[in-house]
């Protein structure tokens, strides 16, 4: 009769795994850890530039920069994207402006 899995030695295992892909994917790319959430937000925000996105196309370029799905909620709460009234999102001019530095 098989014994119950070691549950701590395959959590334990997992964590390992994740450190790993870390290291694999810093020394793919050069960067030294992970990008701060501020460096994150910067790169999001200079990706999209003045464009104006659909739904599923701002989901995935936050994404792309370690933002969750949801986080497009927070953007427009935080007035950061709007959303225009043909229904795509655009960056406002605080964005702007946080990328600029004014």
């Amino acid at each position: 009769m098989p014994s119950e899995p070691d549950l701590t030695a395959i959590a334990a295992a997992l964590r390992q795994v994740g450190r790993s892909l870390g290291a694999l994917a810093d020394a793919l790319t050069g960067a030294a850890g992970e990008p701060t959430q501020d460096e994150r937000y910067r790169a999001a925000i200079l990706e999209w530039g003045d464009r104006a996105l659909t739904g599923p196309e701002c989901i995935a370029l936050l994404r792309r920069h370690g933002f969750a799905p949801q986080a497009v909620g927070g953007w427009v709460k935080g007035g950061w994207m709007e959303t225009g009234a043909d229904g795509l999102r655009r960056m406002t001019a605080r964005s702007r402006e946080l990328v600029s530095g004014t």
